[in-house]
């Protein structure tokens, strides 16, 4: 727009100048020379006379309802007023979703299940997805199982992955493949009844989703902190029960397991004294047997031939540790100098020392500001982000005053960022139009004036609510952004019709007749500008293209808000324009007359007065 206005000072006068500088003026009745056939000027009037009866019933529509002013602005004024009603039923998301023809199915066995039986597992949900997605549209299938190979990649990673219970199969489907979303709601209800016991859910598979959920697996998060992991466990199940009941809420699910089977070793801590040993040898044998001493005492070998340095772990094999049996066999031995004199070199085996328990634990450890959290996930499918959270809301307020003593639960991902982006938007709107306001009232002069041109904007929102709608798009980011794009191109046609009617009413002609004519001079323009962004908003507002889905809110708002703003500048606003300027030019001669009137009567009071 600073480029334009630039150009539009310097250039384009200069242009101007250039092209109209062979124009000669006709003398007396001498004609010009007859020009060549030009299909181009052929074409521009063909196109004029085509325009020019438009013209002519613009202008007589327009003066139909400049004599029914009152009417028409009372009727125009409700449309646009019943016109925001359509905004609740848009549907409000953070952004579109992307239609990138990938798909992230994450699957979880029962908790304790080793990686090969995990292996199995995936093996036989690939076989069933090749059996409900053709091979015409699915083109490659990647299995991950079980946790990341290095702590920075589980680290930094939304895969929800706790152990080798999980595993995610990646699906990438092939051109002109049916919408990702069909192929995701056909697994979601295939999957589980085929596989009792596991837990599928899908995450995002697209990178734009990804950043969106800011790290997280799923749009919504429920999560519950405070030390009482338990409580906090039980009461995310029984929401998460009541949450698969609200309509367009999937996949919602506990992230932490609190089963995990583990194998409990009490210490016999009277022995252990007897025999001259302490839990701190117990321990440092138990855990150089089975994960080695890499972590807490790290060791290196320097290869000589080929001068690399190697980490040097020494562990038991895991073959070696096959059953319990195996694992109180191993051996318990001193590992300082000073409690190996005191326990006369003796070593123990484990089973000894110890008495062997079965137990359960948590599989993993979240934490939020170092309190223990319990996050609960939920996914949207088949409707708006905004109505499920709502509701998720609801259930949330619901269960608050259940909540164990130190524990609070609240609601954040992608749906807590969207609420404030749209605030932060609708208040960006708001200022948008009051800006302008001031703008066009420091320009003008006149306060009604500006507020006339202002008159076009709500037609602007009405458009682009009715445009959303028609097209099934839910109020977004992109949407919003389109919103305050129109209101500066609603304003800058109305200044132009609004700019000529006042320069003819400063002529003295009557403002009915000021308005006709500003509307019948100042069509072209207006639609010139708002056909201009019209079509170069048409691309855009179709969608074409991969991961097109994320700007096309943006541009049919424009084209919604343009459409209904145009048709409101070129009636709504002169129509306005007369009405008001009508009634102060009725008012004007008034305040005179009453002025004299009083003025003769304080004249007529003044003798009988002093009569008196």
């Amino acid at each position: 727009m600073a480029a334009s206005y630039i150009l539009s000072r310097t250039l384009v006068p200069t242009m101007v100048m250039l092209l109209m500088g062979s124009a000669a003026p006709a003398r007396g009745d001498v004609t010009a020379p007859a020009a060549r056939p030009n299909p181009f000027l052929r074409l521009h009037h063909a196109f004029d006379q085509r325009f020019e009866q438009v013209r002519r019933a613009y202008t007589l529509v327009l003066s139909g309802l400049l004599a029914r002013r009152r009417g028409f602005i009372v009727g125009f004024g409700l449309f646009c007023l019943a016109s925001c009603a359509l905004v609740p039923f848009l549907g409000r998301d953070f952004f579109p979703t992307v239609d990138a023809g990938q798909v992230r199915l994450h699957l979880r066995a029962p908790t304790g299940t080793r990686i090969e039986e995990t292996a199995r597992l995936a093996d036989q949900v690939e076989a069933v997805i090749r059996g409900l997605v053709p091979p015409r549209e699915l083109e490659t299938i990647l299995d991950n199982i079980g946790v990341p190979n290095s702590g920075i990649n589980l680290s930094y990673s939304n895969a929800g992955t706790i152990g080798t219970l999980d595993a995610e199969v990646l699906l990438s489907l092939r051109e002109g493949h049916r919408p990702t979303e069909e192929v995701v709601a056909l697994l979601r209800a295939a999957l589980p009844p085929r596989f009792p016991g596991v837990e599928f859910f899908f995450q995002p598979a697209d990178i734009v989703t990804q950043i969106l959920n800011f790290g997280l697996p799923a749009a919504i998060d429920v999560q519950f902190t405070g030390a009482n992991i338990a409580g906090n466990a039980a009461l995310a199940a029984e929401l998460a029960k009541a949450i698969r009941q609200i309509p367009g809420a999937v996949d919602a699910h506990v992230h932490q397991r609190l089963d995990a089977p583990v194998v409990n070793l009490r210490m016999d801590r009277t022995r252990l004294q007897q025999l001259g040993l302490s839990a701190f040898n117990v321990g440092q044998n138990v855990l150089v047997s089975l994960s080695g001493s890499s972590q807490t005492a790290p060791a290196f070998w320097l290869d000589p031939r080929n001068g690399v340095v190697y980490n040097v772990a020494v562990q038991v094999p895991q073959y070696g540790l096959d059953s319990l049996d195996a694992l109180l066999n191993l051996p318990v031995a001193a590992t300082n100098a000073a409690t190996a004199t005191t326990a006369n070199n003796s070593t123990q085996l484990l089973g000894n020392l110890v008495e062997p328990s079965a137990g359960r634990q948590p599989a993993v450890i979240s934490r939020y500001n170092i309190l223990p959290a319990v996050d609960l996930y939920v996914s949207v499918q088949g409707t708006d982000l905004a109505s499920v959270a709502d509701r998720v809301k609801a259930l949330v307020d619901q269960v608050r005053p259940r909540l164990p003593k130190g524990s609070q639960v609240v609601i954040r991902g992608q749906v807590q960022t969207m609420q404030d982006s749209f605030v932060g938007l609708g208040v960006g709107l708001a200022m948008a139009i009051v800006l302008v306001y001031l703008l066009v009232v420091v320009n003008f002069q006149a306060w009604i004036d500006a507020a006339i041109i202002i008159a076009a904007l709500p037609a602007a929102l009405a458009g682009i609510a009715w445009m959303l709608f028609l097209c099934g798009t839910t109020l977004s980011v992109p949407a919003l952004t389109g919103a305050i794009m129109t209101m500066g191109v609603a304003t800058a046609n109305s200044i132009l019709l609004v700019d000529f009617a006042r320069q003819r009413l400063a002529a003295g002609v009557p403002p009915l007749a000021a308005a006709l004519e500003a509307g019948a001079t100042r069509i072209r323009p207006v639609l010139m500008t708002a056909l201009a962004m019209v079509i170069g908003m048409v691309p855009m507002a179709l969608g074409l293209g991969e991961g097109a889905e994320q700007n096309a809110p943006l541009g049919r708002a424009v084209i919604g808000g343009l459409l209904y703003a145009t048709v409101s500048t070129l009636f709504f606003v002169p129509v306005v324009f007369a009405a008001v300027h009508r009634r102060r030019v009725r008012r004007q001669p008034r305040r005179p007359t009453v002025a004299a009137a009083a003025v003769a009567q304080g004249a007529s009071a003044v003798p009988a007065s002093t009569g008196h």
